[in-house]
């Protein structure tokens, strides 16, 4: 708990009882003021809200009834104009006037055009329509429409030009202007949009019809043309349209009556502007389009850009949607608040029903609620002047209330110093005279009381000091020091004796300075032994660690402590426990524990020199025996060479003596693996990356892991390698990956074309290797720190990569960063589709597969075997694996010691696999063994045969088995 001064509880005292009730009351009234202010304004505002929106709807919907009267004035026009068009068509007896006849000509490039004006129009026949058949009588025909359009143009204002346009490229306008300096001369009108949207396919009804904004070829600018088609009969001669300019209807909407400083802006058919004034070009951050490109005009249709469509502004989509709505009846009109260059706005739109148009009317809210906002800031100013007032008045009460409080606590100050003055000395073990009695009574009693306190206290120190002599006596004998650890300062407190003999700078010291001491291979332990305790709540703590003494030595120390003090929360604050110089049995123990690995070590030699030895015995008398039987079957076919049939015999019969032997000296149970042969083929890298994914779906599904699979090379893409040996190179880095990846992380598979060989890649996003780990990486039996973990291994995976990798003339290596996760590589040498491949002839021989690991045994099974049967070899279980998932032979031939496993696992395995069920099995084993035999047997092995094997017998017995219906339990 905070201490105060007497004179601050005093001052506190006066605050509580009277200046924060106070307080607290004006500050209500002040907030009272304050929200009725802005409840208020809210209310005048939102009722400001409804009436802009109504004002707003209501001028929107007046405003656009406006546009579409004089749309329909200009619409009617044109109607008229089609009917006069019409009716010059269908004239034939209307003879022009030489004057007309003279100004027409002919150009060089086959354009018959006007030359100069006299009042009329202006005339283009394009030599798109070749001049022999250009209708030049009609043409002239034409110029009974001139005083119409004349007419159109004087009546209407916002008429920027009349025309007619036919179908094969003639085009009539006025007012009149340089035609064969504007138009080029094979311009295609029928391509314009002013000419097919009133074609039968856009406008099956023949009604007038209105275009979106386009860049004039005739050179007046960005216009919109109201065009009416031009039959007759059933036939589309051509169109009679009027334009207005974007300039014009900018003029029309300029006049409107937008109310709060508004401005309005027209919308066409596909939501693009059709006019935008001046005043809205800041808040859609376009500007009106002045400058044209006419030469590009007139060569191609050209509508207004796409960046004046408002579908590109994010914000107004709740606007574009609610006109979309319009089609639904009695709702062609609206109000929708948006956002435009950061600012809050209401936009008004009314549908244009003679063009399905949209015009929108555009007001700030700001401008909106202005009045409101002037008035609500006023009356807020009145209450910060009021609020202002106030704490002026408390500051001036608050120093009168100081002064008080100072003045009564010097009033009592003076007595309660004395009353500290005496419990010092008490404390320093001096009892000093009581003062004189004061006034107060309360502490007259207090200064009695502590001349009480101090005789007893003088007693009970001379007894703590007595047994405090006894305990250090008892401490000193048995423990280097007792130790406080205070973890809120981490501060560490020993004994001087401890400080001493360890050359410790004090006797308290940061923990810091403390580990320094210890000695660096058990720091790490040690921090997170104290992690661990704090964290699990415990209540004692034991550790053995090194520590440095005086001399530079390490000694060995048990620490054992105890909690004696917790927070609120539980967690400790102090420890205090004793330090133990346990050097002598860590020696015991180092001295028990060599001991103990010197005959662990001996009893391993003697196991792998036994099992070497069987192996190295076994295999060449395997080899000499199966051979000489061999030789010995073919001998006895031939008369004259009994003699080298008997020879054989004489192998045959020294090398099961010799056999015999063996099994009297060794006793052994296995083999060890022989290193294969590759066979070097072309392997398809988009079938062996698919076949790999597969294989390893379980471990991702165990591992909640993604595997990403790169498409398969468009050609096929071939590497020169073993196949089984490269997927079991692909296969352990694979498993390497999803062992050591993040938790449900990615693992990638792939590959990439380099300058001289073919890389197939693995990736993860694991926490990646240090230089000095990728310096061990390929160690044996270096697992890199995780020999403790729970992920399983040997260390030896990738040894056994890289040498594989070495025997199909490839690299294997790694790029890997802390953090960033490892991409582990195989560089292959790549190779035609057909490297290597030989040939597969037609054979009806069944087909048996031998597992065997040793070349020489493996060579012998085939020769034995090669006149009944077709034999494929596996020199490994995975090999073996893979190749039953795809082939079904007649007849299995199993070693139980391979590589990479035991026998029995894969006939455990076809025992559960129905699809071998009529596979005959026969094991061959060097380990002659009869509980072998009948665990054999009993997994469905049909015979077991024991090296060295009596080749007569196995191929008696591999007849009966391809020859008969094998019956497996």
């Amino acid at each position: 708990m905070q201490q105060r001064p007497i004179r601050q509880w005093i001052w506190r005292a006066f605050v509580q009882s009277a200046l924060i009730p106070l307080i607290l009351v004006e500050s209500v009234l002040i907030a009272a003021y304050l929200f009725s202010n802005a409840a208020v304004r809210d209310a005048q505002i939102e009722h400001l809200q409804h009436s802009a929106l109504s004002d707003l709807a209501t001028a929107i919907g007046r405003e656009a009834a406006v546009i579409d009267a004089r749309l329909s004035a200009v619409e009617a026009q044109a109607l008229l104009l089609r009917d006069g068009v019409r009716h010059a068509l269908d004239n034939p007896h209307y003879q022009p006037t030489r004057e007309e006849r003279a100004r027409h000509a002919v150009s060089d490039a086959g354009v018959f055009h006007t030359q100069h004006d006299n009042g009329g129009a202006a005339s283009f026949y394009a030599n798109s329509t070749p001049l022999p058949r250009q209708d030049h009588a009609k043409a002239l025909r034409l110029a009974q429409i001139d005083p119409l359009l004349a007419s159109i143009k004087a009546a209407n204002a916002q008429v920027a030009a009349a025309y007619f346009n036919s179908w094969d490229s003639y085009n009539r306008i006025y007012p009149y202007f340089d035609v064969l300096a504007q138009y080029p001369h094979d311009m295609r009108i029928p391509e314009y949009n002013f000419y097919y949207l009133a074609d039968a396919h856009h406008n099956p009804q023949r009604q007038a019809v209105w275009t979106d904004a386009y860049l004039d070829p005739a050179g007046q600018g960005w216009m919109m043309s109201v065009i009416a088609p031009v039959y007759r009969g059933d036939f589309l001669e051509g169109v009679a349209g009027l334009d207005i300019t974007v300039g014009q209807m900018l003029g029309e909407i300029a006049r409107l009556q937008v109310p709060w400083q508004g401005y309005a802006l027209l919308i066409g058919n596909s939501h693009e502007i059709l006019a935008l004034p001046d005043a809205g070009e800041r808040d859609f951050a376009l500007r009106e389009l002045t400058e044209y490109s006419y030469a590009e005009a007139v060569r191609r249709e050209i509508l207004k850009p796409e960046q004046f469509r408002l579908t590109r502004y994010r914000e107004l989509q709740p606007l574009l949607q609610q006109m979309g709505t319009a089609q639904q009846p009695g709702n062609t009109r609206g109000v929708q608040q948006v956002t435009l260059n950061g600012e809050s706005k209401l936009v008004a739109w009314a549908k244009v029903s003679k063009t399905g148009w949209h015009l929108l009317m555009v007001v700030d809210e700001t401008s909106i609620f202005s009045t409101t906002q002037q008035l609500a800031s006023h009356y807020q100013q009145l209450g910060f002047v009021m609020i202002a007032g106030l704490v002026l008045f408390y500051l001036l009460f608050f120093l009168y209330m100081w002064l008080r409080a100072r003045q009564l606590s010097r009033k009592l100050a003076a007595p309660l110093e004395q009353v500290a003055s005496q419990l010092q000395a008490l404390g320093g073990g001096a009892l000093q005279q009581p003062p004189a009695p004061g006034s107060i009574r309360e502490i007259n009693h207090m200064l009695s009381s502590l001349s009480e306190a101090a005789q007893q206290l003088q007693a009970s120190e001379s007894q703590r000091q007595e047994a405090q002599r006894h305990l250090q006596l008892v401490l000193d004998s048995t423990t280097e020091s007792v130790w406080d650890l205070d973890l809120a300062q981490q501060r560490m407190c020993l004994s001087d004796n401890f400080r001493l003999r360890y050359g410790l700078a004090s006797t308290c010291l940061a923990l810091r300075d403390y580990d320094r001491h210890i000695h660096p291979d058990d720091l790490p332990r040690i921090d997170h032994l104290r992690r661990q305790f704090l964290k699990d709540g415990s209540s004692q703590f034991d550790a053995e660690y090194r520590f440095r003494n005086a001399q530079g030595q390490y000694v060995w120390l048990l620490s054992r402590g105890q909690v004696l003090q917790r927070d609120t929360q539980g967690q400790p604050l102090r420890v205090s426990g004793t330090h133990v110089n346990i050097s002598r049995l860590k020696q015991i123990e180092d001295d028990l524990r060599q001991a103990s690995e010197r005959a662990l070590q001996a009893s391993q030699a003697q196991r792998r020199f036994l099992s070497s030895m069987s192996h190295e015995l076994r295999t060449p008398l395997n080899a000499i025996q199966g051979f000489a039987q061999l030789i010995a079957l073919e001998a006895e076919e031939h008369s004259a060479r009994q003699t080298e049939a008997a020879y054989a015999r004489e192998i045959v019969s020294a090398s099961r003596h010799l056999t015999a032997v063996v099994d009297d000296i060794l006793d052994l149970t296995s083999l060890e693996s022989r290193r294969q042969q590759l066979q070097l083929r072309a392997v398809d890298v988009g079938e062996l990356l698919s076949s790999c994914a597969e294989l390893i779906q379980l471990d991702l599904q165990q591992y909640g892991q993604q595997l990403k699979l790169l498409p398969a090379p468009q050609p096929p893409l071939y590497v020169l390698a073993d196949p089984r040996r490269l997927r079991q190179v692909l296969i352990n880095l694979l498993s390497n990956a999803i062992k050591y990846n993040s938790p449900q992380g990615l693992v990638s598979l792939g590959y990439e074309v380099r300058q001289n060989a073919v890389r197939l890649w693995v990736e993860d996003h694991g926490p990646g290797l240090s230089a000095e780990q990728q310096a061990q990486l390929f160690i044996p039996f270096q697992r890199l720190g995780r020999e403790n973990s729970n992920i399983p291994g040997t260390g030896i995976g990738l040894v056994l990569c890289r040498e594989l990798a070495s025997l199909m003339h490839g690299e294997i290596g790694l790029h890997s960063e802390p953090g960033c996760g490892s991409r582990f590589w195989i560089d292959l040498p790549g190779c035609a589709a057909d490297s290597l491949q030989e040939p597969v002839g037609q054979t009806n021989k069944p087909l048996a597969l031998c597992i065997e690991d040793h070349p020489a045994s493996l060579r012998l099974l085939q020769e034995a075997l090669r006149d009944m049967a077709e034999v494929e070899s596996a020199t490994t279980l995975a090999s073996a694996r893979l190749l039953l998932d795809s082939r079904q032979p007649r007849l299995l031939l199993l070693d139980l010691d391979l590589p990479d496993g035991n026998g029995m696992q894969l006939l455990e395995a076809l025992q559960q696999d129905p699809r071998h069920a009529r596979m005959a099995i026969l094991v061959v084993t060097a380990s002659i063994n009869q509980a072998l035999f009948d665990q054999a047997h009993r997994l469905g092995a049909l015979a077991c045969l024991g090296k060295p094997l009596d080749l007569q017998q196995l191929r008696r017995l591999a007849e009966e088995m391809l020859t008969e219906t094998p019956q497996r339990a």
